[in-house]
């Protein structure tokens, strides 16, 4: 079965039910001996020396163009990062904030990042304001909701495409339309639904753009992209989850337009362009400008061959369709079971399945029982559920292993 045979590629698959995805995904075999095959060459090679030193900068080279043609994007456009945090960060400390600029963000966002917009706003005296993404799950306006909570002095809206704890697809497109066009939302809301209400005020159309970071740690891999249609500004990302790639890898797309005005955070070597007596002249053209210095460069071929593994199977748009048919089937497994409560009412968008216990048992003790009876899942803290992730390459019969321990550990 095709199915089978792919999964024998990942190690990790062997003895156990996996569900999280979402925090890192299992390295397949090939991708292991890329990166220790990588490693071997620099070693043989000379670790400095010119041959590698040419080697390295046609390892980034192709990394670029391969995650670029994932993104639909030009490979210019890509910076190397080591995962998501960092790549947030770029875009969050490379604005030149001024007292009294607006940030707004979801409620969300991983703590990562919370925590660096909290260090934002205490340094450069920035308004912050959370909009309430995580009511609109089952029914609402989340456009409507982000619309209603700019304000003029609005620099930058902090997203994810798929919510890590929810599991939501944000209409991204459309978001990033409100903030760079302005949006007057409707005089009569409620926007979130279940009674709930936005800010009342009307929003008059933008006259500046405002900023779009995604925080992508559950779309890469998952989702068809276009982030080119999409007109995003900033899309932060790793490789090291959804696709399935090594740990200590991933990126910042940064739009063309979004380039001439974010500074680098941290500049080294591997940013900037030096004249024949190795004098910084300036910054690299496109966003490799927020790249440092020395990484683990074997990652790279481990990230690519992960990339390659991915297609062998189908398409994004195939895969995709799997994991939405498999993560409807948990759902519709996890909704047939008493004392369990699926955070959505419909089925999942993309493959993070939430669910919260109705019996009083501590999310943290089933999780802790299933890992016992070899099968992984995680809790998730706001709000408080269980999170079960399920890939393309995830069976029936490990979803029903999951549903059944589950049914068993409730009785």
């Amino acid at each position: 079965m095709k199915k089978d045979k792919h999964r024998q590629q990942f190690p990790a698959l062997a003895n156990k039910a996996y569900f999280n995805y979402g925090g890192q995904g299992p390295l397949p075999e090939s991708a292991l001996e890329a990166i220790y095959g990588a490693y071997k060459r620099v070693q043989v090679g000379g670790p400095f020396s010119g041959e590698i030193g040419a080697w390295v900068v046609q390892e980034a080279m192709l990394t670029r163009r391969a995650i670029a043609s994932e993104l639909a994007v030009p490979p210019e456009t890509i910076a190397l990062t080591e995962d998501v945090t960092v790549g947030c960060n770029i875009a969050l400390w490379g604005i030149d904030w001024r007292s009294g600029d607006h940030l707004l963000l979801s409620d969300a966002e991983h703590p990562g990042i919370a925590a660096s917009v909290m260090e934002l706003q205490r340094r450069f005296n920035i308004e912050v304001s959370v909009c309430p993404l995580v009511a609109t799950l089952n029914g609402g306006d989340a456009v409507a909701v982000i619309a209603s909570y700019l304000q003029p002095n609005t620099r930058l809206l902090v997203i994810s495409h798929i919510l890590w704890n929810t599991g939501q697809v944000l209409p991204l497109a459309e978001i990033v339309k409100v903030c760079h066009q302005g949006y007057e939302p409707p005089l009569a809301p409620p926007y979130l639904g279940g009674g709930q209400e936005v800010r009342q005020e009307s929003l008059s159309v933008q006259n500046h753009q405002v900023r779009v970071l995604v925080d992508a740690a559950q779309s890469v891999g998952v989702l068809p992209l276009d982030l080119i249609d999409s007109g995003v500004d900033f899309y932060a990302f790793t490789g090291h989850k959804w696709w399935c790639g090594p740990e200590g890898l991933g990126g910042l797309y940064v739009s063309a337009d979004a380039l001439t005005d974010l500074h680098p955070v941290f500049i080294g070597w591997r940013g900037i362009v030096t004249d024949a007596n190795a004098k910084p002249m300036g910054l690299k053209p496109g966003a490799q400008r927020y790249e440092i210095a020395t990484s683990a460069y074997p990652l790279y071929a481990g990230l690519r061959n992960a990339i390659a593994l991915q297609h062998e199977w189908g398409t994004v748009v195939e895969r995709y369709g799997e994991i939405c048919r498999l993560s409807k089937y948990l759902w519709e497994g996890l909704s047939e079971l008493s004392h369990v409560e699926c955070l959505r009412t419909s089925a999942p968008e993309a493959g993070l399945v939430s669910f919260r216990l109705t019996n009083g048992m501590p999310h943290k003790k089933l999780v802790d029982l299933l890992e016992k009876q070899g099968i992984m899942v995680r809790t998730i803290l706001n709000p408080d559920c269980v999170r079960a992730c399920v890939h393309y390459f995830t069976t029936e019969a490990e979803i029903d292993k999951l549903v059944g321990e589950i049914a068993i550990q409730l009785v």
